[in-house]
């Protein structure tokens, strides 16, 4: 079997088992947490899973559209997190699908569930429960409100992620310099010694 594809498969398994663990966690955090607050602070908390989402789709995205070029002056002035965000730049395929499709995809489904445990909340408070008018009601006025968030916070996410891809990637870069220089975490794949842009 050709080593690209070996090595395609070998990360798809991975974000796969990512994803799987990821989206365990935050399920059980948010009903957790949901099921123990208001419905309006419920209502915070579903914005919040919809903010992240929205963040990372950005970085997602300006990982693709940023260039090397500025990053590599700013590594020869030693710039923090400038050798840090070519090494995205330059892996911006698995950095994407990481932001994009993991946290991203996890954020649309854990706000989705969390939307529903807040209708339920507001059903039994101000209706008869589940199934009642007030829930209909308010199953489709939070689920359409959440929606319009999302895409909305989307389409601005992408504006600025091509348009100030540079701030952005060298932001993210400077948080990956911290995870692995300060708390040791590898985040990126090594720099092989051969390659034509070494840092």
């Amino acid at each position: 079997m050709n080593s690209k594809i070996k090595k395609s498969i070998k990360f798809s398994i991975t974000i796969a088992v990512i994803t799987f663990v990821l989206a365990a966690i935050f399920s059980v955090i948010s009903s957790s947490v949901l099921n123990g607050v208001e419905w309006f602070i419920g209502l915070i908390i579903v914005f919040i899973i919809v903010f992240i989402g929205v963040v990372f789709d950005m970085m997602g995205i300006a990982s693709t559209a940023a260039s090397e070029a500025p990053f590599h002056a700013m590594a020869a002035e030693k710039v923090n997190g400038s050798k840090e965000a070519v090494l995205i730049i330059r892996n911006a395929d698995k950095f994407a699908s990481f932001c994009n499709d993991v946290v991203g995809d996890i954020s649309g489904i854990v706000s989705g569930t969390a939307s529903a445990i807040v209708v339920l909340q507001i059903a039994n408070i101000y209706g008869n429960g589940d199934g009642s008018l007030t829930h209909i009601i308010m199953s489709v006025l939070v689920t359409s409100l959440v929606a319009a968030v999302t895409v909305g916070g989307k389409a601005i996410g992408k504006f600025f992620a091509i348009n100030s891809s540079t701030k952005l990637i060298l932001f993210a870069g400077k948080i990956v310099a911290i995870m692995e220089n300060k708390l040791k975490i590898r985040v990126l794949p090594k720099e092989r010694k051969n390659s034509k842009n070494p840092l």
